[in-house]
């Protein structure tokens, strides 16, 4: 089987599955610390889970490209 595709997570499922804060996940996307999320309706966003994996994987040293 091929890969699966890259499902858009919510923010409360981020939140479950990250144990974060809301205004600790915003925090550290302004910091670059963690994945911004995408636009997916004019007043809807979500992260890819992939993304948030990633993070999981490593999160005290997460950076997102071009920060700091």
């Amino acid at each position: 089987m091929t890969d699966m595709p890259d499902r858009i997570l919510r923010l409360n499922t981020v939140l479950d599955r990250t144990g974060l804060s809301r205004s600790t996940l915003y925090r550290k996307i302004e910091a670059g610390t963690f994945p911004r999320q995408v636009r997916i309706a004019e007043r809807c966003a979500g992260w890819r889970e992939s993304a948030i994996n990633e993070w999981m994987r490593n999160p005290m040293f997460y950076e997102t490209a071009g920060s700091k």
